[in-house]
C-alpha cells in the first residue's frame, strides 16, 4: 500500500526545503513545471487551457499524478480566453485567438507607454492608467479616453454628475459592460485556480506560489516602455527611468506586505526577464536592475517567504552579486547559465536549480536525457544545494519526461 498523500507531501516538501536551506536531503529533488505539456500528454489542445478550464485542469492533474515530481514550481495558469476577447487585448496572443490551437501564448512587445510620458505617469498614475494606458492596450476600452481627469472634478455633486454624464454615453457604457463581463469570467477562474492548487497540495505535491515579487526594471520594460524603449531611456533619460523603477518598487513592496497565498508552503516564483548578461552591461545592471531587485528579494525573505527567482538568459557574469543574498534563504533557478560555474560560485551559500534543455526533452533519446541528468547531478549535486528542474517542456516526448524523473530518483540518491 502506498503512502498517504499527507505523508508524501511532508516528505517531498522536506526534501526541497533541505536542498534550499543547504542541508543534504535523501536525494536530489525534482521541482518541475509542465507548462503546456499536459495537453500533449493527454491529447487535448493548448486552446483548452484558455477556453475549457475543467478539461485543462483534469489534464494537468493527471500529468502531475502520473509523473509524480517532488514539487511544482509553476503551474501553467489558464486565463479565460472569453474574458480577454471581451477586452480586445493588444498585449497578448493566445492559442485560439491570434495563434493556432497548439501554439503557446505570446506576449506582444510594444512601447505601450511613450518616451515623453514619464512626467504624466509620475504626476498622476491613476488618471494615466484609466484614460491613456488601458485604452491603449485594450480596444474595448478606448472610450475611456472620454473620462475627464478625476483630479479635475469638483468636490460636490457637480463633479459627481459630470462623471455620471460621461459614464452614461453609449460607447463608455458599452466599454464598462465589456469590462464587467471580463471581470465576472476572471473572478470565476481565479477561484477555480486557487482551489485547484489546494487540491494538488492535498494530493501530496508542494506548489510554489506566484505573484508578490519581481524586478521593478522588468515591470517597466515588459509592460510599459518595451525593451527598445527602456534600453534607449537608459542613455537618453536615465533619471526619469530610475524614478519610474522606484515607483514600481514601492508598488511591489505594497503587494508583498499584503500578500496571501493559497499554498501551504511559502515559496514564491519570480520570473526575471531582462537582467542577464545579454541585455545590459554590469554598470547598467548595478544602476538600474540589481538594487531594487535585491530589495524585493530581501523583503520577501524578511516576510518569511522563500524567493524562487528564475534567472532567464545567461547570468555567468552576475553570479557574484547573488552572494549578497542571505545564505540558504533563496532558490536560484537558472535557465542558460553555466551550472558548473554557478555551483562553484554559489555552492554552500545558495541552492541552485538547473534545467534539462527543452531541445533534449523534445528531440533527444531516452539515453540523451539520462546522460544529461547524470552530468548535472555529478557536477552540481555534491553536498546538496541542488534541485533538478526543467523549463520549458511544452513539446517534450512523454518517454523523455519519464526518463528524467525516474533516472533522477534512482541515481540522485545521497549515500
Amino acid at each position: 500500500m502506498g503512502k498517504p498523500p499527507k505523508e508524501l507531501y511532508e516528505e517531498r516538501n522536506e526534501r526541497i526545503s533541505d536542498a534550499i536551506e543547504l542541508r543534504v536531503p535523501d536525494r536530489i529533488p525534482l521541482n518541475l513545471s509542465f507548462g503546456y505539456f499536459p495537453a500533449k500528454y493527454t491529447v487535448i489542445s493548448y486552446r483548452d487551457a484558455w477556453y475549457d478550464s475543467d478539461k485543462w485542469l483534469e489534464a494537468t492533474k493527471k500529468t502531475i499524478l502520473d509523473f509524480a515530481p517532488d514539487g511544482l514550481y509553476y503551474i501553467q495558469p489558464f486565463v479565460p480566453g472569453v474574458a480577454l476577447e471581451q477586452l480586445d487585448l493588444h498585449q497578448l496572443k493566445w492559442p485560439g485567438h491570434g495563434l493556432p490551437d497548439n501554439i503557446g501564448h505570446q506576449a506582444i512587445e510594444g512601447e505601450w507607454m511613450k518616451a515623453d510620458e514619464y512626467d504624466v505617469v509620475l504626476d498622476n498614475i491613476s488618471d494615466y492608467m484609466l484614460k491613456v494606458f488601458f485604452p491603449r492596450i485594450s480596444g474595448a476600452l478606448e472610450p475611456l479616453k472620454m473620462i475627464p481627469p478625476i483630479s479635475s472634478l469638483r468636490f460636490n455633486y457637480n463633479g459627481l454628475l459630470s462623471l455620471a454624464e460621461v459614464f452614461a454615453r453609449p460607447e463608455v457604457a458599452e466599454a464598462i459592460s465589456k469590462l464587467q463581463k471580463a471581470g465576472r469570467e476572471y473572478g470565476k477562474i481565479r477561484v477555480k485556480l486557487l482551489t485547484f492548487q489546494q487540491e494538488i497540495e492535498r494530493l501530496g505535491f508542494p506548489v510554489t506560489g506566484t505573484g508578490g515579487g519581481g524586478s521593478p526594471f522588468d515591470a517597466v520594460s515588459d509592460y510599459l516602455r518595451g525593451m527598445h524603449g527602456t534600453m534607449t531611456d537608459m542613455y537618453r533619460q536615465p533619471e526619469k527611468l530610475l524614478k519610474l523603477i522606484e515607483y514600481q518598487f514601492r508598488k511591489t513592496m505594497d503587494r508583498i506586505e499584503v500578500r496571501t497565498s493559497g499554498s501551504v508552503n511559502r515559496r514564491i516564483f519570480i520570473a526575471l526577464h531582462r537582467g542577464s548578461d545579454e541585455f545590459m552591461s554590469l554598470p547598467h545592471f548595478e544602476k538600474f536592475y540589481w538594487p531594487t531587485l535585491k530589495k524585493v528579494i530581501m523583503s520577501l525573505v524578511n516576510n518569511g517567504l522563500v524567493p524562487c527567482p528564475y534567472f532567464e538568459g545567461v547570468w555567468d557574469r552576475r553570479l557574484e552579486y547573488l552572494l549578497e543574498l542571505p545564505r540558504g534563504k533563496v532558490l536560484c533557478h537558472f535557465a542558460r547559465t553555466n551550472l558548473k560555474r554557478a555551483k562553484d560560485v554559489l555552492g554552500g551559500h545558495l541552492c541552485i536549480m538547473g534545467d534539462i534543455p527543452a531541445s533534449i526533452l523534445q528531440v533527444g533519446t531516452v539515453q540523451n536525457v539520462k546522460d544529461y541528468c547524470k552530468k548535472l547531478i555529478d557536477e552540481c549535486g555534491k553536498d546538496g544545494g541542488f534541485i533538478l528542474s526543467n523549463m520549458p517542456m511544452d513539446y517534450a516526448r512523454p518517454e523523455n519526461v519519464k526518463a528524467m524523473v525516474d533516472f533522477t530518483k534512482e541515481y540522485g540518491v545521497y549515500r
